[in-house]
């Protein structure tokens, strides 16, 4: 052991190698998110499977450990164990007179009680089954207890002889069954012995794999560094999407709308533009058309005119009804003109002209550059942390040559070396045993045999007996003239009684011993270990040395307030966990002083804070692009008479519908009478017609008219629209650019330094990462010490489940058997009468009769 916890010690070093990389926080991201892949530490697999599975023989280890619960229901003594270990059982024996000593003494046998009256009983029958014996034969040969060969006659013989063949029977039974028992377990313990060896080998070639994959874990450890640094160095080297990216994306949110705002406004120049151009052509179109007809209509009225200057219709011998239509008709030729006076309408020319001025500038592209200076935010970052990125990548190669040159330090091979060289001359020892522990369990087994045998040789004359006094017998026979069968069966069934009488004080002794020794070693060893109260006495303060609170850091590390247990040692080896965190080596050794961590991330953080990015050189909106603002406020939409544009589209193409004023017309000249006047007027009537149908109509109708009004109609009312507040929209745009321009160049500090700290913890959240993963390994994959636990498991199987249950399992069918050999005396010799041959019988007179 002691072996053992120097190699251990040794190793120590090993396992912090990289374990104190373990103080920052915990932080990454990077593209796509996730946690780095550091893999899997490697290990072996340990094959020793320290679990006991005894079949079907279970079936009498967990009966005697009822039997022996039964016995002994008292809890297990922790107190008074750690009372006489403590006092080592000095004082007990050389002051057993004093009050504590007294009650210690009397505690432990109020513990034993259920043994000692059991081993009192074992005792009193090998005592007394030997002199009881010697008694009965001397008591035989005086003719008495049975001697005398005189059977007296009763009428239920029969009955009788019969009840005790099935009684003798039965108990033979019980006692065969006893013997088998015992001669199964003494069976499983010679095979499990056998196991022995293959147990050990498994222990043996688990720990050489724990001493041969440490190394190798080891060094995955400090090669998964490389997985960090690969990260680490390709955020450095993508710091203008990662830093920059960020800066920009922040950027992005307040500056975006402000541009977009101005990529409207230039818009809405390209639209104004269009619709200048629309209410330009369109007024042309419509002036055009109504030019025309409003010549035309003015002849025509004209002519009307003339042609009611006919005396007809101003002659006092004039017709009334003519003089009444020529004056009515006069009175409606006012109403023949046209509606819509397009020609009245001022063009806009001026204000076209402008706006062609204004659109020359491109201002989509000027707004376009600067998205683009905007967007070239990564580049500026790239170019200018560029000596920071190298000096960092640089400190990061730094750390990791710490990392892999400080494993060197410690000779870890040669350690492990003489590791594996103890357990191979450990092993080479044990296997020198094997020849003495075959020989030993070869005499236990004959030992074990023989005591069997003793019982068998009983079984035997009991069985021979009970079959030859079967059949022998003779119901026709008087007593003195039994066969010479029956009076055999008789004779053997009287030699197992002297057999048992032997044998019996023997088998009870080394019942009685085995019984103290198993059954003791199963309550204070076997149970208390698989329910842990044995490791809670041994781990049991000041117990073994009264100045070590804990006896293994006491002894190890000369720091017993140190809490490492017996038991939370076996159990964290028990779960495969590494031996780091089993043996608690990360509060002896403290990696911060060799290797501390923090002072490199620190110089990260130092170099990483030192990083200056100036965006002055973004221009969001540059001078032209302002100008062109202000030169689209001053364009002269607000110049325009909308009201009368508006006013000259709602109105129709004539004053009066011409087709209906044609047919009034036309009724009325009919009502005239027939001459000059009616002809003239039906010829007006017909140029009217003809004027409707050639041009009022086209006007109507036809779709260059109709989009023409349309389009001035929708144009007018946009521009009215955009003429609206025109430069107090263009000086909030002018204000909205401005502030995002400022924020660039002179309130960006902020965003970057949050941005920068950001990006920061996410560099030194690697480290982090490969810290806690380092520190995680330690503690469960790197160095699992199963094996130790295995040892100790094995050790328990090979004590408790190969020898104290077979050992128990062996006196309890043997104890069995011995108790029964009482009754089957008393049965033997009361049924040997019946069997063997008399030498006087009892006579009547009509004994004859009765007797067949």
């Amino acid at each position: 052991m002691l072996e053992i916890g120097t190699l251990l010690l040794l190793l120590l070093p090993v396992f912090p190698v990289s374990g104190e990389l373990q103080q920052e926080t915990e932080q990454r991201r990077l593209p796509p998110p996730g946690k780095l892949d550091f893999g899997y530490v490697p290990a072996g697999v340990y094959e020793t499977l320290a679990h006991y599975e005894p079949g079907p023989i279970g079936i009498l280890f967990h009966l005697v450990q009822t039997f022996l619960r039964a016995v002994q229901p008292n809890a297990f003594p922790h107190d008074l164990i750690v009372k006489l270990a403590k006092d080592k059982f000095g004082a007990i024996q050389t002051e057993y007179q004093k009050p504590e000593n007294i009650v210690l003494t009397l505690q432990a046998i109020y513990y034993e009680i259920g043994f000692l009256v059991c081993a009192a009983v074992g005792l009193l029958f090998a005592i007394l089954m030997p002199l009881v014996g010697l008694f009965f034969c001397m008591c035989r040969c005086c003719d008495n207890c049975g001697g005398e060969m005189h059977q007296r006659q009763r009428k239920n013989a029969d009955c009788r002889r019969g009840l005790l063949g099935t009684l003798l029977f039965s108990t033979s039974l019980v006692i065969t069954i006893g013997v088998l028992c015992s001669y199964a377990s003494n069976q499983n313990l010679s095979s499990q012995v056998k196991n022995i060896r293959r147990l050990v080998n498994s222990n043996m070639r688990d720990l050489h794999t724990f001493a041969n994959d440490t190394p190798m874990q080891i060094d995955y450890l400090i090669s998964q560094y490389a997985t960090a640094k690969n990260k680490v160095i390709y955020d450095l080297n993508n710091i203008g999407p990662l830093l920059g990216g960020r800066i920009h994306q922040e950027l992005h949110k307040e500056v975006h709308p402000a541009l977009d705002q101005v990529l409207n406004m230039a818009g809405a120049m390209r639209e104004t533009r269009e619709a200048l151009e629309n209410v330009s052509v369109s007024l042309v179109v419509l002036q055009e058309g109504t030019g025309k007809l409003s010549s035309d209509l003015s002849r025509v009225r004209s002519s009307i005119n003339r042609t009611l200057s006919h005396p007809d219709c101003h002659d006092e011998e004039s017709d009334a009804t003519t003089v009444q239509l020529c004056s009515s008709i006069r009175q409606s030729l006012p109403q023949l003109q046209i509606g819509a006076n397009f020609t009245r309408l001022p063009n806009v020319n001026s204000q076209l002209e402008r706006i062609n001025e204004v659109v020359k500038t491109d201002l989509s592209a000027v707004v376009q550059r600067g998205f683009s200076s905007l967007n070239d935010t990564p580049h500026m970052v790239i170019e200018q942390t560029r000596s920071v990125v190298d000096s960092v990548q640089s400190l990061v190669d730094g750390i990791g040559n710490n990392i892999s040159s400080f494993s060197k330090v410690f000779p870890v091979q040669s350690f492990l070396s003489n590791y594996t060289i103890f357990i191979s001359h450990a092993h080479a020892k044990i296997e020198d045993y094997y020849p003495e522990i075959d020989k030993i369990d070869f005499y236990r087994w004959i030992g074990c045999i023989a005591l069997c045998c003793m019982v068998v040789l009983v079984l035997a004359f009991n069985y021979l007996g009970l079959l030859c006094g079967t059949l022998g017998y003779d119901k026709h026979a008087s007593p003195t003239t039994r066969g010479c069968i029956s009076n055999t069966g008789g004779t053997m069934l009287m030699a197992g009684v002297g057999f048992s009488f032997i044998f019996s004080w023997v088998l009870m002794g080394v019942v009685t011993i085995l019984f103290l020794a198993g059954g003791n070693m199963e309550k204070l060893v076997c149970e208390p270990f698989h329910n842990k109260e044995l490791f809670k006495v041994v781990d049991t303060p000041y117990l073994i040395n009264p100045e070590w609170k804990n006896f293994i850091p006491g002894y190890l590390y000369n720091d017993s307030e140190l809490e490492l247990t017996v038991e939370s040692l076996y159990s964290t080896c028990k779960q495969n966990r590494g031996i780091y965190s089993a043996m608690h080596l990360d509060k002896i050794f403290n990696m911060s002083s060799y290797l501390n961590t923090t002072v490199f991330t620190k110089d990260v953080v130092d170099k990483l804070e030192r990083v200056k990015i100036d965006l002055r050189g973004i221009i969001l909106l540059e001078a032209e692009g302002k100008q062109n603002l202000r030169d689209f406020s001053e364009v002269g939409l607000s110049e325009i008479n909308y009201a009368d544009y508006l006013e000259e589209v709602n109105k129709g193409v004539t004053e009066v519908d011409l087709l209906s004023f044609t047919r009034e017309l036309e009724s009325q000249a009919d009502l005239m009478p027939r001459g000059p006047l009616q002809t003239a007027l039906k010829n007006h009537v017909g140029t009217l017609q003809q004027i409707h149908r050639q041009q009022v109509l086209p006007m109507e109708q036809t779709m260059k008219y109709v989009r023409a009004r349309s389009a001035l109609n929708q144009s007018i009312r946009f521009l009215e629209r955009t003429a609206s507040d025109l430069s107090n929209k263009v000086i909030a745009v002018l204000d909205a650019v401005e502030a995002a321009q400022y924020l660039i160049s002179q309130n960006v500090t902020l965003l970057i330094n949050q941005e920068t700290r950001k990006y920061t913890a996410t560099i030194i959240g690697y480290f982090h990462q490969y810290i806690e993963w380092v520190k995680a390994s330690l503690a469960m994959e790197v160095a699992p010490c199963k094996p130790f636990s295995n040892i100790l498991d094995t050790a328990e199987i090979m004590s408790c489940s190969f020898l104290v249950d077979s050992m128990n399992v062996f006196w309890m069918g043997l104890g069995c058997s011995t108790l029964f050999l009482l009754p089957s005396v008393i049965f033997a010799v009361k049924l040997a009468k019946y069997y063997r041959r008399m030498d006087t019988e009892d006579v009547y007179d009509d004994a004859l009769e009765n007797w067949n």
